[in-house]
């Protein structure tokens, strides 16, 4: 069994700024963090290797100091990594980078094929949760998102069962593998790094693919690649206190009334 996580190296978004003038992150004001969706997703496949038997990979795009998250896998249990990392990439919307990541996926598939293929829900810093479900679509297989339980692996049947998470319970589904899960935080609970883990991670150096290496049309990437774009991004305004409204109950509906027509609502 080869699984395959794909992790996101984002701004802890606790301490993130905006920039006033330019309206985007201030990426500089928060330490990067690994995508908090994705350490469950990390969680979950160790789980399942050391039920099943296999090898966890991790796949990352972004700088050459997104290495530390790979780094945070190992510690986590995943056996190898790999870092897409090219200024070609830049700049990469949903629709390009998930073009990116299922190039890279196919030339680790060739190395070994893949089975299963993990992918937090969402990352943080974007909240689209549309990368997961655009690789699978790109490498043509079926995706099972928003996933809050994997029920059971069967190797033999090439069978995976999972719950799907729904607004009022949730749906059991089973696929056939190869294929892709999109998980919730409530899937598992993080253990802590072992040691050895940690130790091993200390000198790990993972491999790094730029768009030569795998092959990308750089049309298809980057800002050409790209159709979408952020054009204005803020912080909400604060809201204002709470007022409570006292008296009679038809005082308080002409009191009510009176600063309704006040802000002409």
């Amino acid at each position: 069994m080869h699984i395959l996580v794909c992790v996101k190296q984002v701004p802890d978004t606790t301490e993130v700024r905006i920039d006033p003038e330019t309206n985007t992150l201030d990426r500089s004001s928060a330490p990067a963090i690994i995508n908090p969706y994705d350490s469950h997703a990390v969680e979950e496949a160790v789980r399942i290797k050391e039920k099943v038997g296999g090898k966890v990979t991790v796949l990352s795009m972004g700088p050459p100091a997104a290495v530390e998250v790979i780094k945070r896998c190992i510690m986590l249990g995943a056996d190898e990594g790999y870092l897409l990392s090219d200024r070609a990439f830049a700049g990469s919307d949903t629709l390009a980078t998930s073009y990116i990541l299922a190039k890279g996926i196919e030339v680790i598939s060739h190395k070994e094929p893949i089975d299963l293929i993990f992918c937090g829900k969402q990352a943080i810093d974007g909240d689209t949760a549309q990368v997961g479900p655009g690789i699978a679509r790109r490498l043509g297989m079926p995706q099972l998102t928003y996933v809050k339980n994997v029920v059971d692996v069967d190797t033999a049947k090439r069978e995976v069962q999972v719950h799907r998470k729904l607004d009022d319970g949730h749906e059991v589904v089973v696929s056939k593998l190869p294929c892709l899960i999109t998980v919730e935080k409530e899937i598992n609970d993080l253990r802590y790094e072992s040691l050895p883990n940690m130790l091993r991670a200390a000198r790990y150096q993972p491999t790094i693919l730029g768009m030569t290496d795998l092959g990308a049309d750089p049309v298809k990437m980057g800002l050409k690649g790209s159709p979408t774009s952020v054009s204005r991004i803020f912080a909400p305004s604060q809201r204002g206190e709470g007022e409570i409204l006292k008296g009679s109950e038809q005082e308080i509906i002409k009191q009510l009334v009176q600063k309704l027509s006040q802000r002409a609502i």
